[in-house]
């Protein structure tokens, strides 16, 4: 008898600037801006409509049905 043993791997669905996207369960908001080609440095992000700085990113798991938002962060004077 043969064994059929499959693995699945948990995702998570969030939407980003409205647009979905499909992430392992354990993704980081660090994580998500750098798999989207985002220099961490040069994007502002809001979780559910709430500023994350940038040193908080990477203990911010997300979870299922998050909405991130990414924006270029403007300064000057």
């Amino acid at each position: 008898m043969s064994s059929n043993s499959k693995t699945f791997e948990s995702t998570l669905d969030v939407s980003v600037n409205g647009c979905a996207y499909r992430f392992a369960a354990d993704t980081t908001l660090a994580e998500l801006i750098g798999r989207l080609g985002h220099t961490p440095d040069n994007v502002a992000t809001a979780l559910n409509g709430e500023f994350v700085a940038r040193r908080e990113r990477a203990a911010r798991v997300l979870r299922d049905g998050d909405k991130v938002t990414c924006f270029q962060a403007i300064t000057g004077g």
